[in-house]
């Protein structure tokens, strides 16, 4: 079997070594298409590509109809809204994604940021703590957990909503369950967005419920733009100076946030998975996974069933 990695964002050179290594080793071929710059050169390279690891690159119906020979696509990383799902479904071709290996690196960055938010911005100016502040996590998955441990080190107050997640298992974490995710917002003194972009939650995070948060609040977004809904938070914090924004997703109204001088900040491009282990971790566990599929028909990680 062909195993093509598409990545225009390439892999580090010890993910591509483990990559190969277990593609190897299984007895299937790698074939590595880095750094391209035209979707063309993707069409072209996929063409009896029987397997598809991808990052951020996307999927879509054109992609899917040049790969004739095309069984899977493993995403490297937990998003996946870079892959047409139906468009897949609809050829047959299962799409997986890689769960868990890049939460720590998430996970640091938010409190990256927040430090870097409780601070002022390293403005000079005296700013804040997070020690004793209560913070609310949207999803309780693999990057909620990882953010309620760190949390707990900063010695915050830890409160968690998530739709799909007992609030039992969220307790039995050392985390306080809220009922709904209004609640969070009242409560909490920062809230970190951790929730996939579904037709449910875009830009369900909006005026009101963002308005929501205490005096001095900060939100924090590492998961997707989508689920922001950029003029209502723009006019909300222009109505409330006290709160702030920050996050990995560089927003459409980028130019827009920027004049709320000193209460935003964004990394020039999505930073979430951006660590060496979190791209070993990823790259290596897209080629285990389709190891699995060809060897045992294994789709545990599957997203388009």
């Amino acid at each position: 079997m062909k195993v093509l990695v598409a990545t225009e964002k390439p892999f580090a050179a010890a993910a591509v070594d483990g990559i190969r290594q277990e593609t190897e080793a299984a007895g299937n071929e790698l074939v590595l298409l880095e750094k391209y710059t035209e979707k063309a050169q993707l069409l072209e390279a996929v063409k009896d590509a029987d397997a598809l690891i991808i990052r951020s690159d996307k999927v879509d119906a054109e992609v899917l109809e040049a790969a004739k020979q095309l069984k899977i696509v493993v995403r490297a990383g937990a998003g996946f809204d870079n892959v047409d799902l139906a468009a897949a479904t609809a050829k047959k071709v299962v799409v997986e994604n890689t769960p868990g290996q890049n939460s720590n690196a998430v996970a640091e960055l938010v409190f990256g940021m927040l430090v870097y938010a409780v601070r002022n911005f390293y403005n000079g100016k005296a700013g804040t703590e997070l020690l004793g502040k209560k913070l609310g996590i949207l999803a309780f998955g693999n990057v909620g957990r990882n953010v309620a441990r760190i949390a707990k080190g900063f010695g915050m107050d830890v409160y968690a909503y998530d739709a799909y997640c007992p609030a039992e298992v969220i307790e039995s974490a050392g985390v306080h369950a809220v009922a709904n995710q209004e609640e969070l917002f009242e409560l909490c003194d920062v809230v970190s967005l951790h929730i996939p972009a579904t037709p449910e939650t875009k830009q369900s995070i909006n005026y009101d419920l963002v308005g929501k948060m205490r005096k001095g609040g900060i939100l924090a977004n590492t998961a997707r733009k989508d689920v922001i809904d950029e003029p209502g938070l723009i006019k909300l914090m222009q109505e409330r100076p006290d709160l702030k924004y920050v996050t990995d997703i560089k927003p459409d109204a980028d130019a827009e946030f920027a004049q709320l001088e000193g209460r935003y900040f964004s990394t020039p491009k999505k930073m979430g998975a951006q660590t060496q282990e979190a791209n070993i971790n990823a790259g290596i566990a897209a080629a285990k996974q389709i190891t699995a599929f060809f060897k045992d028909g294994c789709t545990k990680f599957q997203v388009n069933k």
